[in-house]
Parts: C-alpha cells; structure tokens; sequence
C-alpha cells in the first residue's frame, strides 16, 4: 500500500484556492504512484480547505460541499483521500476527517472527539461520540484528529481493529516535540502504523513546522520512497512538500513476536477513575 503525506500551507479561510492546491497534489500525487501499487491514499491536514480557524461563518458547509469537491477527485485520479473539513449544525459545528475510495464513496467520517478548549475550539464545535474504522486493502484504519493525540486511551480502543491510525493536525511549531513524541509512543504503544500528517508555514498568524511523519509499529521511523515538493506561485517555495511511503501489512507479525497487548487489563483500569 502506497501512503502519501500532504504537508500543505494551507491558504488560510480560503477554500477555493485550497480546492486547487488539493488537486495539484493530488495530480503529482497520481502521477508519482502510477504503476508502483494498486491501492494509494493521500492525507491531507485537519481542516483542509481553510486552516484551524473558528470562524465558522466563513469554514462550515452547510451542504456538504467541500466532500463533493473530495469525491470527484478521488474518483478523477484514482486515489483514496483524507480531507478535513468543517459540518455547520444548528448550534456547535463539527470538525470532521472524511477518507474518500477511489470511486468517490466516502467510507469513513470522523468527528473529532476532543475540542482543543485550550484554543476555544469547544465554544464553536461540539466533540464526536464515535470512532471512525474503515478498511484498505488489508489494512484496518482508524482516525483521530490533532488533540485527540494526547488521549491514549482512544488509540487504544482503536487498535482493536485497526493496523494504522492516521492523525491529520494544525499542531504549532512551538509544541512540536510533543507532536513528535506523541505520536511514536502511540505506535509503540498499540503495536501499529501511525501517520502523522500537519500543515506549514504561518497560517492564521501561527507557525506550523510540519514534521510529519509515519512510524512503524515497532516506532521506528518508516524510510520514505519520495519526497516531492509543490512550488505555488503565491507561496514562498519549499514549504509544501509531498511525502511518500510504501508498506504492507507487518502489524501481527510485530504484535505476535511481542505480545505486550496480550497483558493489558481494561476491566481493572476501569476501577481506577
């Protein structure tokens, strides 16, 4: 299975310049992958198409457009995309993470499920009640968003079923050792792949490092087959970069030969909170 890492700039509350930023990668996507696998996802950061914002007036579809706009490239190029968008509802909105098949079937729809209330994310977006599993190829996927990093427990329940967990993020760069930390003790932790997918670039007057990333299930840092860079006419160069990775499905061999998940006891650490 072939992973692709859009590290975006994204434009900020701007989504139709951001529609033509997701299909440019999508396209060089497409066409570095063409031949290589038959199956081909690529990720793209929380909040896609208009940057972690709570300007909801501006962010939230009403009717589900910017998923539209997902699904006919999906099906145009042939790729399964992860986008992050925002659900206008009646009161709070909601932050969602949509994985699109590649004939532009949505087949997982995430709601985040920790608000950052540290940023006021909770006073515009009410958090999700469920988990979001789906499957690729031979590989179960779940989907947490950003904060929901720093909550174990949801990876947890995650990694029942799936082999690779993807975190789409706006993490800032002054927390990125927390990012970076974090997301290889979840793969560690729960015996399975972690994709780790932030923007870059100063959005919305903060600083995005980027540093994505996809750790194996033993938490070493998965080699990358290309790195790609997309040069934008209205950005500064280098900062939107493409990141590419080839794996299979090792996560029972890893989790056999070292079967830490065997030991856990769910039933007693319910009884400590």
């Amino acid at each position: 299975m072939i992973i692709g890492l859009a590290q975006m700039h994204i434009a900020w509350e701007n989504k139709e310049l951001n529609k033509i930023y997701i299909e440019k990668y999508v396209e060089k996507f497409s066409e570095a992958v063409i031949g290589i696998d038959d199956t081909a996802m690529l990720l793209f950061p929380e909040m896609s198409l208009t940057g972690f914002s709570m300007n909801t007036e501006i962010t939230a579809d009403e009717n589900g457009e910017s998923v539209e706009f997902v699904k006919k490239i999906a099906d145009k190029y042939k790729v399964y995309l992860g986008v992050g968008w925002v659900k206008k509802q009646e009161e709070l909105c909601e932050n969602h993470y949509s994985i699109v098949s590649t004939d532009g079937e949505m087949i997982s729809d995430y709601v985040k499920i920790h608000p950052f209330s540290y940023s006021g994310e909770d006073r515009y977006f009410q958090g999700g009640d469920n988990l979001a599993l789906c499957t690729i190829k031979d590989f179960g996927i779940g989907t947490a968003i950003c904060y929901d990093l720093r909550f174990p427990e949801l990876f947890q329940a995650m990694s029942k079923k799936a082999e690779l967990i993807i975190v789409p993020a706006n993490w800032p760069e002054k927390r990125c050792i927390h990012w970076s930390v974090l997301l290889a003790a979840r793969a560690i932790e729960n015996q399975c792949y972690i994709a780790g997918v932030n923007c870059c670039g100063e959005i919305g007057g903060i600083i995005y490092s980027g540093n994505s990333v996809l750790h194996a299930p033993n938490g070493e840092i998965v080699a990358m087959h290309d790195v790609l860079s997309l040069d934008f006419e209205d950005m500064e160069k280098g900062l939107n970069q493409l990141f590419i990775y080839i794996i299979e499905n090792d996560v029972d061999k890893e989790r056999s030969s070292f079967p830490v998940k065997n030991d856990r006891r769910e039933e007693l650490y319910k009884k400590f909170y």
